[in-house]
Parts: structure tokens; sequence; C-alpha cells
């Protein structure tokens, strides 16, 4: 996340998720985490408008690298192995009313990371297939209310939304992803982007299925 700017490119960071992906439709959480990591910097590069966002995946990512460095790290290794285990082991906190006894789990950290993935992908989607004319701030409004907005507070989302306000224009945002003119990070979109929808779509199914969607 330090290297410099000029560096950047989100095309390595979307085709990174296709390596979170086994054979087997697993998803390897040290090459999710290292891809989120790439997000974080494509998110700062755009400057201060997402911090919101940043700042608690950043948060996220640490609770994860401890996890996979701690003494039980073999549970870690992958989404599924770690839902197993901490469904389990009774290590995951269900029950909204009570005072949680696991804030840090897992499954609670990567639902976290999980619905800020939903609202990256459904705006780099918006920008892929919206006209030239359109507004990045509406596209990007659009996809927080359809994602991360029902999880924040009402002065949260106020201040948010006013912050997309900044965002600069759709040709500006998408020739920051240093991909040449914004043709061809459309093109480029298109092609990396289905990486970040199967690890969204096997994460959800997964969830679902251990009713974890909800955690609190």
């Amino acid at each position: 996340m330090d290297c410099p700017e000029k560096d950047f490119n989100l095309k390595v960071v979307l085709i990174s998720f296709k390596m979170c992906l086994t054979d087997k439709g697993e998803v390897l959480l040290d090459h999710y985490t290292a891809s989120w990591k790439g997000l974080v910097r494509f998110l700062n590069n755009l400057g201060a408008v997402f911090s919101f966002i940043s700042k608690d995946v950043v948060s996220k990512l640490q609770i994860m690298e401890h996890l996979r460095s701690g003494p039980q790290s073999e549970h870690y290794i992958s989404l599924q192995s770690m839902v197993a285990y901490e469904v389990s082991n009774k290590l995951v906190d269900r029950d909204s009313r009570s005072r949680p006894r696991h804030p840090n789990s897992g499954c609670r950290t990567v639902l976290r990371l999980h619905r800020a993935l939903h609202w990256l992908q459904l705006f780099l989607e918006g920008l892929r297939t919206s006209s030239e004319d359109a507004r990045t701030s509406t596209l990007c409004s659009e996809a927080y209310s359809a994602t991360l907005a029902a999880y924040h507070s009402w002065i949260v989302r106020q201040a948010v939304n006013v912050a997309f306000h900044a965002l600069p224009p759709r040709k500006v945002f998408l020739e920051a992803m240093n991909m040449g003119s914004s043709e061809q990070a459309v093109e480029m979109l298109g092609e990396a982007l289905p990486f970040i929808e199967q690890v969204y779509d096997i994460s959800q199914k997964l969830y679902a299925e251990h009713s974890l969607l909800d955690l609190p």
C-alpha cells in the first residue's frame, strides 16, 4: 500500500481476486486480504472521500492477519475452513441483544469486508456500463445505497453522500485506474470484474448457508 501511485494498476488488483479461488471453489484468505490491500491503495489514491471505507477495511485486514498468524492459523487458510471452525466451536456471535463475546471473529470481520466488496463491485460495474456523461457521484451513491447504507447510521449516510459530490468526472475517475484512456479502463473492467463477482457470490452463498449474513 505504500508503493508510488504511478505504479498502481487496478487491473492487477482486480485480477488478483482470481488467485483467491481454488479449483474446488474455496476462497483463500491470504489472497483475499492481499487483494483488498490493493483496493485500499486504489481508494486512497482517489482522496479522502473514501477514507470512511478504507480505514475500516484496514482495521479488518489487521484482524485477519492476526488470525492467520495466530495459534489457530490452520483453520484460517480458506473462508470455508474458517466458517466451519468458528461455527462448530461457537466463536460467532449471532445474538445482537447480548454483549458480543467474539467481536473480532473471522466470520464477522470478513462479513464487513464482504459488504464493502459488494459496494465496490456495483460501483465499478456502474462506471463500466454508464454513459460518458454519467455523474460519478450518482453512480457511487446508488451503489452505496444498495449495499453499505443499510449498516450505517443516518449521520454517516448523510456525510458519505455529501462526500461523494466531490468525486471527479467519470473520465478522470477511469483514468485514475492507470490503464490508459477511459475506453481502455472500461475494457479492463469488463475483463476483471467477473473475478470479484465470483469471489463475492461464493462468499455470499457460504454465509447464507450458515445464516451468517446478519451478524451484529
